[in-house]
């Protein structure tokens, strides 16, 4: 354990020993235990508050979404965590906007890879449920990369803007294993498996991959894949059979996507709002993000700089909650893994 990450024991172990001192002059502390105590000194609460970004009119708000980094359900707990994507936190602001009637517009911000079908098909659920409830516009800016599940997720918007550098597409599913059952048998190793039917252990990679399990496997991607050209054909109202000619997995930039129709506009974020102020009429808009409680110390930005660890730690990360050891997992993910 290097330096920084010794201090930040000692940080964390003095809050801790600070959270049972006040325990016992705060009431309202004493009804927690000395884990809620901690964790809220460390986070704040869970409840969302708006932040305002542009001043304006507070009865009609823009509210910012955002999806920063791969859509994966790790939902931080840790003070060490190093995910930037908190997909707990954001079903929480959609629910928030839900219940929000000044709320008449969102701009959703996406910078990501992609990720988990679960997660990109949650997102893309509730995205449509808030259009369904709320009749709100919903427009998108992709800023770096919007690939695959980062596709995914914004289809469904009203309006879809991409910087001509943007890469988007990437459309499709992918499933990655490492099979060593010939380096085993090389070694004289033997696979030592008992299973209840011949297909229960396929994704393993101590045996040889047989053609059933190619089998079962191509079919559940193309389900998974099917699913993708759907959600497509509806949010861009196009037909599936012109969404399989450009959903190959291929990547496209801003322009090429907005030639093929995957995209509406060239733009950044600015472009995007100015264009959802103007076409939504909501000039005059209060323009905001809704955040967790900000008091709590790994909020603050020696603290968030003390958890933050290296570019290293991050994409170690990433490849954790992608996939397992014990079986490779369908993904909307540009990259492969």
């Amino acid at each position: 354990m290097n330096q920084r990450r010794w201090f930040a024991v000692a940080v964390a172990v003095g809050l801790c020993l600070f959270s049972v001192v006040i325990s016992f002059k705060s009431p309202e502390v004493e009804e927690k235990t000395g884990a809620d105590s901690l964790n809220s000194l460390l986070y704040g609460s869970d409840k969302l508050v708006p932040t305002t970004i542009e001043e304006g009119d507070s009865n009609k708000k823009i509210v910012r979404l955002s999806v920063e980094g791969a859509i994966i359900d790790s939902n931080p707990t840790s003070f060490w965590s190093q995910e930037t994507y908190n997909h707990q936190k954001f079903l929480q602001q959609i629910e928030t906007i839900k219940d929000d009637t000044t709320v008449q517009g969102v701009l959703l911000e996406v910078n990501s890879p992609g990720g988990g079908v679960y997660e990109s098909a949650e997102i893309a659920k509730e995205i449509k449920s808030l259009k369904k409830e709320r009749d709100i516009p919903i427009y998108v800016s992709m800023k770096n990369l919007a690939a695959s599940g980062g596709y995914y997720i914004s289809a469904a918007a009203d309006k879809i803007y991409a910087t001509e550098e943007t890469t988007t597409g990437s459309i499709g599913v992918i499933m990655s294993g490492t099979n060593y059952s010939g380096l085993m048998e090389k070694l004289g190793i033997k696979d030592a498996t008992y299973k209840s039917g011949d297909l229960k252990d396929m994704g393993s990679g101590q045996r040889p991959v047989t053609d059933k399990d190619k089998e079962v496997f191509q079919s559940y991607i193309d389900s998974a894949y099917a699913r993708f050209v759907k959600i497509v054909s509806d949010g861009r109202k196009m037909p599936e059979d012109k969404v399989k000619k450009i959903a190959d997995g291929r990547i496209y930039d801003g322009k090429q996507a907005k030639e093929n129709g995957l995209v509406d506009e060239i733009g950044y974020p600015e472009d995007a709002l100015e264009a959802l102020r103007k076409e939504q009429h909501l000039k005059g808009a209060e323009y905001v993000e809704f955040n967790t409680d900000v008091s709590g110390f790994a909020n603050t930005l020696f603290g968030a700089k003390l958890a933050r660890g290296s570019e290293k730690d991050d994409f170690m990360a990433i490849l954790e909650n992608l996939t397992t050891k014990e079986a490779p997992k369908a993904m909307y993910y540009y990259g492969g893994e």
